[in-house]
Parts: structure tokens; C-alpha cells; sequence
């Protein structure tokens, strides 16, 4: 989990790290997530930071609780994750990017050859 951006709260950072476990598969639907105890020692953080993380992933219907035992990743929650974040992806990435293109008076043949570029220079 990525616990190192001090401008985000911790509870959220930690929400986002299970998040990251889920769509790489690290966990899985149906799975149960380490316990609040498990998580707070790993971290150093309180329980309370934890349990504030595991309500934010209740209310997204990412993870469900069962009373008793412990939290566990819904099913169908890593297409809603992938949904979630190509939305952001696009709004919040590349929109900025197309928008600074636009300022750099490329053409949209220009922009779509340096995507695929790019995207090769990845892939490769």
C-alpha cells in the first residue's frame, strides 16, 4: 500500500492501497482483507485510521462486512474499480494532457502518434 503522500490523509491512503491489491489481483473477490489489528501494526497507524479506511471501501461497495469474521472484497468489485478509475484517468489525466497539446498547437493526427509512441515505448 502506498502509505508515503503526506497530503493525503492517512485513512484514505490506506483505502487506495487496498484498492491497488485488488486490481492487481493481489486480492481477490470473495477474499478477506488483513484485520484492522493486522493492518494498524504493519503500519505503525491506529485501528481507528483503519476502520475509517474499511468504511470508506463499505460505502464504494468494495469490501462487505461480515460480523464476526471480517471484511471481504465484493464480487464485481474490481470492474467497478476499473470503471471508477478509467473515469478519473480521463477526466483528471488525460484531458490535462490533450488541453496542453492543444496550447501546443499539435494536430490530432500529432497526438495520436505520440500515443502510440508512447504506448509502444511501454509495451516494448
Amino acid at each position: 500500500m502506498n502509505v508515503i503522500d503526506a497530503n493525503i490523509p492517512i485513512f484514505a491512503r490506506i483505502a487506495e492501497g487496498i484498492k491497488d491489491h485488488i486490481l492487481t489481483g493481489d486480492l481477490k473477490e470473495g477474499e478477506q482483507l488483513p484485520s484492522t489489528t493486522q493492518i494498524s501494526k504493519e503500519y505503525d497507524i491506529n485501528i481507528a485510521t483503519v476502520n475509517k479506511a474499511f468504511n470508506v471501501l463499505v460505502s464504494e461497495g468494495i469490501v462487505f462486512k461480515k460480523r464476526g469474521i471480517g471484511m471481504f472484497v465484493c464480487e464485481g468489485s474490481v470492474q467497478k474499480l476499473i470503471e471508477d478509475r478509467r473515469k478519473t484517468y480521463r477526466d483528471n489525466y488525460v484531458r490535462t494532457a490533450l488541453e496542453e497539446g492543444i496550447r501546443l498547437r499539435y494536430t490530432v493526427e500529432e497526438l495520436q502518434a505520440i500515443v502510440l509512441e508512447v504506448y509502444r515505448e511501454i509495451n516494448s
